[in-house]
C-alpha cells in the first residue's frame, strides 16, 4: 500500500490516489453556501436536499470532500455526543438532554439507513462499543457508570455491565475485569462515507466546489481565494479548520488526535483478541484511546494527542511523529502479541473544540448565518444529527430536532495564545501523569498525582 495518502490515513491510503478535478468555475449566485466539505457540509447538503429538493446548493472545499478530519478519525459512528451529560446534569435541561441522547441512538441507524439507501459501501457494522476495566476501582467506576445512563432513562439494551467472562467472550483484553456495553453504535471506514456522500448530493444537483479555500464568511457571501459567492444563506461547517477564516481565530480550538493501524492480521491472531462482531473498544484512563477491527482485519488504535500554538493546522502528521509513537507504544502493551506485525499507516487527525466542550447548532434567519460542529472528536455520529437540525432551522421548520438543547446553545471564544496553548498543554501533561500513577499503581490517582507522576 503506502501511496502518496498513506500520511493522510488509512482510510485515504486504501481508496488510493485522491481525486484530482479542475476547479468547477465559481457560480455567482447560490442559494445555499455550505463552508466545508466534511460530514457536516455533506450531510448538511445531502439532508436540504432531501428536504427542499428545488434549492440551489453550493458546497466549498479547499481539498476535496472528506480531505479533514472525516477521511481521519477512528471511525467510531457513536450514538453519543459530547456534552449530553451537561444536559442531562442540569434540572432545567435534563428532558431536552433525553432527547438528544434519544436522538443519537436512532442517529446511528439513520446513518445505516442511509448508506443502504444511496448504495454507500463504508464497512459499517454495528457491533457495540465496549469500554473496559483494567484495574480494580474502575469496575466501580463503570458500573457506576452504567448505572447513571439508567437513570436517565435508559435501558439494558442500550448500557449495561458485562462480567469478566461476558467481557472475555467478546475482547480478549489485558487485565479484562469486565466492561461496561452500549449497543448503539458502529464502526465504519470514514473516507469510503465521505465519499460516498460526495457522490450522492452531485447526483442530486449540489455543486461541490473543491480545491476553493474560504477566506471569510459574512452574511450573503463568501470570499475565497477564487472569487466571491453571493448567497441567502452561508453555512459554516469547518470544524478543527474554523481558525482559517478571518476573524474565527479563537472560535474553535484545532486539537489533534494520532491513530495507528497494523497490517491485517491472521484469522489465528483475531481467535485470541476477539470483536468478532467488530465493536469499538476503549478504557477509562484519562487521554483517550480508541480503537477498532476493520473489515480486512487490521486493528487500528488512536489517542487524542497534541495541539499546536496559534492553533497551528499541518497537512499531515508524519507516522515517526512522538505522538503517533506513542499511540503505537500503548497498542503493544495492551497486545504484546502484535509486537511482530507491521504498523502500517500512522497519522494525526483534526479535531474542533468549542470553548465549553459540546457541540452546537446555530441559525440565524435575519442574516442566513448558521453553523454546526463541536464534536470534540465524537463527531462521524454527531454530524448527521446535527447536518438535519441545521437543515430544519434553515427552512424553518419546527420539529423534534429544533428543540433539542445544543441549539443555539453557543460558546464564548477561546483565550488569546499563549494562554489557550498554555492550558492545552497543561491538561493534556496533568492527564498524562495520572493515567501514569494508575498503570504503575492499579488505583485511582490522587490530586498529587497530577503533579508528581
Amino acid at each position: 500500500m503506502n501511496n502518496a495518502n498513506s500520511d493522510l490515513s488509512l482510510w485515504w491510503d486504501a481508496l488510493g490516489e485522491l481525486p484530482t478535478h479542475v476547479p468547477a468555475d465559481l457560480p455567482n449566485q447560490t442559494d445555499v453556501a455550505i463552508v466545508g466539505g466534511g460530514f457536516t457540509g455533506l450531510w448538511t447538503a445531502y439532508y436540504l436536499k432531501q428536504f427542499a429538493p428545488q434549492m440551489d446548493i453550493t458546497l466549498i472545499e479547499a481539498e476535496t470532500p472528506g480531505y479533514g478530519a472525516s477521511g481521519r478519525n477512528g471511525g467510531w459512528c457513536m450514538g453519543e455526543a459530547e456534552g449530553i451529560h451537561h444536559y442531562l446534569e442540569n434540572p432545567a435541561t435534563a428532558a431536552g438532554g433525553r432527547a438528544l441522547q434519544q436522538q443519537m441512538f436512532e442517529t446511528v441507524d439513520e446513518i445505516g439507513r442511509v448508506c443502504q439507501a444511496e448504495n454507500i459501501d463504508c464497512h459499517f457494522s454495528k457491533g457495540g462499543w465496549l469500554r473496559v476495566a483494567r484495574y480494580p476501582f474502575q469496575v466501580a467506576q463503570l458500573k457506576n457508570w452504567v448505572q447513571q445512563q439508567h437513570q436517565h432513562g435508559t435501558t439494558e439494551a442500550d448500557y449495561r455491565w458485562l462480567s469478566p467472562a461476558e467481557a472475555g467472550q467478546r475482547f480478549s483484553y489485558a487485565e479484562n475485569l469486565g466492561a461496561a456495553y452500549a449497543s448503539n453504535c458502529a464502526v465504519i471506514q470514514p473516507a469510503r462515507l465521505a465519499r460516498g456522500l460526495a457522490a450522492t448530493i452531485k447526483r442530486q444537483g449540489v455543486q461541490i466546489i473543491e480545491q476553493t479555500r474560504a477566506l471569510e464568511i459574512s452574511p450573503r457571501l463568501v470570499k475565497t481565494d477564487r472569487g466571491d459567492i453571493s448567497c441567502e444563506r452561508v453555512l459554516r461547517a469547518t470544524e478543527g479548520y474554523t481558525a482559517t477564516l478571518a476573524d474565527h481565530a479563537r472560535t474553535m480550538l484545532p486539537l489533534y488526535s494520532m491513530i495507528v493501524a497494523t497490517e491485517p492480521l491472521p484469522e489465528s491472531v483475531w481467535q485470541q483478541i476477539g470483536l468478532a462482531e467488530r465493536e469499538v473498544w476503549n478504557d477509562p484512563r484519562r487521554l483517550t484511546i480508541y480503537g477498532q477491527r476493520t473489515l480486512d482485519g487490521r486493528m487500528v488504535l488512536g489517542g487524542r494527542a497534541s495541539y499546536y500554538f496559534g492553533s497551528g493546522i499541518k497537512r499531515a502528521i508524519a507516522p515517526d511523529n512522538h505522538h503517533v509513537q506513542r499511540v503505537r507504544d500503548v497498542l503493544l502493551d495492551i497486545f504484546p502479541q502484535l509486537k511482530d506485525f507491521e504498523i502500517t499507516h500512522g497519522w494525526g487527525g483534526l479535531m474542533g473544540v468549542p470553548r465549553h466542550w459540546r457541540p452546537c447548532v446555530s441559525y440565524d434567519q435575519a442574516s442566513g448565518m448558521g453553523w454546526a460542529g463541536g464534536y470534540v472528536g465524537e463527531g462521524v455520529g454527531a454530524t448527521n444529527l446535527a447536518a438535519r437540525t441545521l437543515a430544519d432551522l434553515v427552512l424553518g421548520q419546527a420539529t423534534e430536532r429544533t428543540e433539542l438543547p445544543w441549539v443555539e446553545d453557543l460558546p464564548r471564544r477561546w483565550e488569546p495564545e499563549p494562554l489557550r496553548w498554555l492550558g492545552a498543554k497543561s491538561l493534556r501533561w496533568m492527564s498524562y501523569q495520572a493515567d501514569a500513577a494508575e498503570a504503575r499503581t492499579g488505583a485511582a490517582a490522587k490530586p498529587w498525582h497530577f503533579f508528581t507522576g
